[in-house]
């Protein structure tokens, strides 16, 4: 690793708790817009939500369904699983998500310390397939922005992680190259094998320990690990 120059980070999932974080925020919803009134069970709306949401999420990747489309779909066809049909009340509960949830500050263990640990030693990026407006509101919120010298949204860039136009988009940016590069992330098709197919090294947050086959550069199940590989 003594090539190594610059550190690339996802966010959600690999810095900022998504699941910890969205998860506290749609209690707080559930209770702010009596959800309980319609006879809808939080662990159930927490889970219809997290479906569709994902399956959004997949159509977004793939540019199947626009940013605007996924944001006003997902409570709506939430409360059509419990034959709430308002399209008001999905309205209202999108826009409180928005607000509410990228101020929640829950980060991985060792996030801080690890970003602390990297960075006088290298220069910090982040390439993440989130919405720009949002990401910067986490960073900001979490105390991680100062980190960082380049960070690169699908949404500027009109591209999604894993096709290589923002692997290569983010390396430009950040005025280096692929093999001076590493790429960490949680996503092994999304954020490693991208970064892979351009040359970068990869270190792939797996904190579940989730199975696969894949031939990747490095594997961490906690993030004070990243102080063994550099």
């Amino acid at each position: 690793m003594n090539n190594i120059s610059d550190v690339f980070f996802d966010l959600d999932r690999t810095l900022w708790d998504f699941d910890y974080n969205a998860h506290k925020t749609l209690i707080d919803i559930y209770k702010d817009f009596k959800l309980k009134e319609f006879n809808i069970d939080v662990n159930q709306f927490i889970d219809q939500y997290t479906f569709h949401n994902e399956h959004l999420w997949s159509l977004y990747r793939d540019n199947k369904i626009s940013k605007s489309l996924l944001r006003s779909e997902r409570f709506g066809l939430t409360l059509n699983e419990f034959s709430v049909d308002d399209n008001d009340l999905a309205v209202k509960i999108g826009d409180e998500y928005i607000k509410k949830c990228p101020l929640q500050t829950t980060l991985f263990p060792y996030a801080v310390e690890i970003l602390n640990y990297l960075k006088t030693k290298y220069k910090l990026h982040i390439i993440t397939n989130g919405f720009d407006e949002v990401q910067h509101i986490k960073l900001k919120a979490s105390g991680l922005t100062h980190f960082f010298s380049e960070i690169v949204t699908s949404e500027k860039v009109d591209v999604k992680k894993p096709d290589p136009k923002i692997f290569n988009y983010a390396l430009k940016k950040a005025k280096t190259t692929s093999v001076k590069s590493i790429m960490i992330g949680d996503d092994l098709p999304v954020d490693i094998l991208g970064a892979k197919q351009v040359g970068m090294s990869q270190i792939y947050f797996n904190p579940n320990k989730k199975n696969h086959n894949e031939k990747i550069d490095y594997e961490i199940s906690s993030l004070d690990q990243i102080k063994e590989i550099l």
